[in-house]
């Protein structure tokens, strides 16, 4: 499979060819489930707590007496059933983190990109280095590439300040590098567009598995 590579001004300036193979048929469809699963289940944060009837304020002592007042039996003001009390099975500090191997990691994201492949939603570009952090400028670029909806730009992971400037205003478009690129992020977007250098270092990643 090969992939046209335009620049900044949505002119061709050659063809890549793609060196890892692409995912076929319903291969690697369970991989990305898992990937995706394990990648939002992380992002839980775990911290919620509520406190049982051992952690809330208040006295051991009883309400008052067993017999003879003609209300209910009490033992302690800390009870679920008051206002106020403990709460039972309440949610507790968890770790949400789900594991996979390395070479499920690297299927799911091969299976992902190869979809995206095959459906036109990968652009390549031979830089995107900006001479100024003006966003304008860096939407004349987005209209170059003739983009809607939203992008994820993929670079290599040299800092490029402008582009970071110039990208953080614009609703809808967000960044990222070739090292930190996740199958989540891959299918995410509306489009992916990689930088000519980040997809390089995309695939030797894909290629290692």
């Amino acid at each position: 499979m090969k992939i046209s590579i335009k620049n900044t001004a949505g002119k061709a300036a050659g063809e890549l060819e793609v060196k890892f193979a692409v995912v076929e048929n319903g291969k690697g469809t369970q991989a990305v489930h898992d990937a995706v699963t394990a990648y939002r289940a992380a992002q839980r944060s775990g911290t919620a707590k509520a406190k049982n009837a051992g952690e809330v304020a208040g006295t051991n002592k009883k309400p008052w007496k067993q017999k003879g007042t003609g209300r209910a039996r009490a033992g302690s003001f800390q009870s679920p059933i008051w206002v106020g009390g403990g709460v039972t099975f309440g949610p507790r500090p968890r770790d949400f983190t789900k594991t996979i191997s390395k070479k499920t990691k690297a299927l799911a994201l091969r299976k992902a990109l190869s979809e995206r492949l095959k459906l036109n939603d990968v652009i390549v570009v031979d830089d995107l280095k900006l001479t100024s952090a003006k966003t304008k400028d860096f939407v004349k670029v987005i209209d170059a590439l003739e983009l809607t909806g939203t992008t994820l730009f993929i670079s290599c992971g040299e800092e490029n300040t402008n582009l970071t400037r110039a990208a953080r205003n614009i609703c809808g478009v967000t960044l990222t590098t070739s090292d930190s690129l996740n199958t989540y992020d891959v299918l995410r977007p509306d489009k992916l567009v990689f930088t000519k250098s980040a997809f390089e270092k995309v695939e030797a990643r894909l290629t290692k598995e």
